[in-house]
């Protein structure tokens, strides 16, 4: 399947990083390798991403899959 660069939420995102997770803890994986990865998190930050947030834009996601690669 062809990854496509387009709004995810964390649950949809985290899922494919991480597919044989349960959904809550393939977002807290996912979410603590975005926090160990200052430039990815600084870069996130300054992209609008708040973490209340519970999707990320298409920018956003462009941004973690070239700091990350693609899931």
């Amino acid at each position: 399947m062809e990854f496509k660069i387009k709004a995810y939420t964390k649950k949809e995102l985290a899922l494919m990083y991480f597919p044989e997770s349960m959904p809550r803890t393939a977002v807290n994986h996912l979410m603590a390798w975005i926090r160990r990865c200052l430039p990815l998190w600084q870069e996130l930050s300054a992209s609008g991403y708040q973490p209340a947030s519970k999707a990320f834009t298409p920018r956003q996601v462009k941004i973690i899959t070239e700091m990350l690669g693609e899931p």
